[in-house]
């Protein structure tokens, strides 16, 4: 049977405009080396060896003349490749590239993004440029479950640690220690959530719109596009994730990356 025509148009919105202030590079994260590469570079190949976008639209830090350079470069990459497929026989079409300026917030640059999706793109995958080892497996299982009818999926991973909940201790018990322990999560209902985060295009919009209207305390509670998405009461449904797809946040982070791209298959191929 063929299901191609149920497979929604898709774009990926790659964020990538934070600061990266707790790398301690003093630049942008998406500048930041990695394996020969920038974080960027890295994020970009992720995305587009996934195969699944239309368009690809990178949010940037306002202003930031190099970080656009590295996408044309990549968009000159990417249409090199092309060639070559195409001379081989491959008639796998070239996605766009877009590139916004984006916000002061992680929310803003999604918002910037989603305004300037294609027309009839359908459904959006959000990604994290510092996820930028994202197994394309990930990429297939968030795009297969909206293809099966989910509205809203997330990549998901079982937490292994031990979760506890704090309060800060009171006056008297400060010396001892500054918080103290009020319970214990249970474990196996625990996911710790990674990108890229999948949408109908209709419902993250409304999402979005919804917390424009937030105060700055509502917008600070908000960790990524999938909770605003729960916030409207709509069902978010999870895949299996992977551990090559780690957030590079700290120092500590970055090399863990690096050495997953030393390993003899390369980090994009293993599935973890």
């Amino acid at each position: 049977m063929n299901t191609a025509s149920t497979v929604p148009v898709t774009a990926v919105i790659l964020v990538a405009a934070g600061s990266g202030q707790r790398l301690g590079y003093g630049m942008p994260k998406a500048k930041v080396p990695l394996g020969g590469d920038s974080i960027l570079t890295h994020a970009l190949r992720g995305v587009a060896a996934a195969g699944i976008a239309r368009q690809i639209c990178v949010a940037l830090p306002p202003g930031d003349a190099d970080l656009r350079a590295q996408c044309e470069g990549f968009l000159a990459e990417l249409q090199t490749e092309h060639g070559r497929a195409a001379g081989a026989g491959d008639n796998v079409p070239l996605p766009e590239v877009t590139m916004v300026d984006g916000g002061a917030s992680r929310a803003d640059s999604v918002r910037a993004a989603l305004a300037a999706l294609l027309p009839g793109t359908q459904s959006v995958l959000v990604h994290d440029a510092a996820r930028a080892l994202a197994p394309e497996a990930v990429f297939h299982r968030v795009a297969a479950s909206l293809a099966a009818g989910a509205v809203a999926v997330i990549p998901v991973m079982p937490v292994v640690d031990t979760v506890k909940t704090v309060e800060a201790t009171h006056d008297g018990d400060a010396a001892i220690a500054p918080e103290v322990v009020t319970g214990t999560a249970p474990r196996e209902i625990l996911r710790a959530v990674q990108t890229p985060q999948g949408f109908e295009l209709a419902t993250l919009q409304r999402a979005h719109e919804a917390a424009a209207g937030f105060d700055a305390a509502q917008a600070a509670a908000v960790t990524d596009d999938a909770m605003l998405v729960e916030l409207l009461g709509v069902p978010v449904h999870a895949v299996r994730g992977a551990s090559q797809s780690l957030k590079i946040t700290t120092p500590l982070d970055l090399i863990l990356a690096e050495g997953l791209l030393e390993g003899p298959l390369g980090a994009r191929w293993v599935e973890g």
